[in-house]
């Protein structure tokens, strides 16, 4: 996110309604399998080998992904920014992103190439057995969450400035595993590096269990980002909705290559 420059436009009346989701509506855990506990390195394996097949399976599906982002003053929100696209496939079997509503923002601050690169690839975050040696990852203790029992593990860059320079975007957080299919079911966070004058905020996403693999369906934001000369209190909420599966022969573009919006706070 980058601070936005204009002055003059009027507070808009959007209410605030926005509220954490929870992983209530995902289906109960099974009984906690008994056997001899598994090694940190052999639970890296697998989640990793399930991750990779989770990033295969969701390029071959379709789905909404809506955002909101507000900015506020106190308890009161003073502007905007609102993106609503489809996720498709096109007549030559190529993934394409169709925004379908965006209208004028008028949030405080500018999203830019690098926040939108991060709705793509780091808050619905999958860490790869491709991308594993990129990153740093130690299991801290077992939690149930909405009883699921999961790994819990902290994930960071191996080499940050390596990975700034080449471009890439990453995650320093931590991820929730569930010890069945050992796929994520949550990431908590904050995406990097930071760019110029730019900050991003610390998010939270939630999967849901869809077919046989836990897509990423909701990322939430309540964060004060502290710029040079003043600070800005931001909320969003990213809905991930209507996953379709899409039979065909399909070619993937990078999530990084889709389409940015014209951004008139430029």
């Amino acid at each position: 996110m980058r601070k936005g420059c204009r002055k003059g436009w009027r507070p808009t009346a959007v209410a605030a309604t926005v509220a954490l989701a929870c992983l209530a509506s995902l289906p109960p855990a099974k009984a906690q399998r008994k056997g001899p506990e598994l090694s940190e390195q052999e639970i890296v394996r697998r989640f990793t080998e399930a991750e990779s097949r989770l990033r295969e399976a969701r390029n071959n599906y379709t789905f909404k992904q809506d955002v909101l982002i507000q900015t506020l003053t106190g308890d009161t929100v003073n502007g905007t920014f609102r993106r609503v696209s489809e996720i498709l496939f096109d007549d030559n079997s190529k993934r394409i992103e169709k925004i379908t509503y965006f209208p004028p923002p008028n949030a405080q601050i500018t999203v830019t190439t690098e926040d939108l690169t991060d709705l793509g690839i780091v808050q619905p975050f999958a860490l790869t057995a491709e991308d594993l040696p990129k990153y740093n990852v130690h299991l801290v203790g077992r939690e149930k969450i909405d009883e699921i029992d999961t790994y819990v593990f902290d994930v960071a860059p191996r080499d940050p400035t390596g990975m700034a320079k080449r471009g890439e975007r990453y995650l320093t957080g931590r991820v929730w595993v569930e010890d069945e299919g050992y796929m994520i079911v949550k990431v908590k966070g904050q995406a990097g590096p930071e760019v110029g004058k730019q900050r991003f905020p610390h998010f939270e996403t939630y999967r849901e269990q869809i077919d046989d693999y836990w897509f990423p369906t909701y990322t939430y934001v309540d964060d004060v980002l502290a710029f040079e000369n003043e600070d800005i209190h931001m909320r969003m909420v990213v809905k991930y909705t209507d996953y379709k599966k899409f039979e065909g022969t399909i070619t993937v573009i990078p999530d990084d290559d889709s389409p940015n919006p014209p951004n008139p706070q430029r």
